[in-house]
């Protein structure tokens, strides 16, 4: 099955940008991609997806802010975040699936270990 490795995670103060990276251990093109976050005390939620076709899908919160997006070739995909809030502070995890997108975590086959992202006030 694959492997999916997030990075790019860390500290920002409020406003700021980070870029996070899932790498994939085989070719993304077989798959729709997702990224979730959970915050403490939070269930995991869903934030963004990138079907194979190239639609996406946003949760309200991040629409305009957040933008995924994937590179096939490299076996990436992207989750490229702007004028971060401090609510947006949680462990950010890459999910895959070879079904078709949907904002729900039971949609998704595929997981990595999640990156930290916190935001400051």
């Amino acid at each position: 099955q694959v492997q999916l490795v997030e990075s790019g995670g860390g500290l920002v103060q409020a406003g700021g940008s980070l870029r996070l990276s899932c790498a994939a251990s085989e070719r993304t093109f077989r798959y729709a991609m997702a990224w979730f976050r959970q915050a403490p005390g939070k269930e995991r939620e869903f934030v963004a997806a990138s079907s194979i076709g190239g639609t996406t899908l946003y949760v309200d919160a991040v629409k305009g802010r957040f933008t995924i997006s994937r590179d096939n070739a490299k076996n990436t995909v992207y989750l490229q975040m702007n004028s971060l809030k401090p609510e947006d502070t949680a462990v950010y995890y890459c999910a895959a699936t070879l079904k078709g997108i949907r904002p729900y975590a039971s949609q998704y086959d595929y997981w990595g270990q999640g990156t930290q992202v916190t935001v400051s006030s």
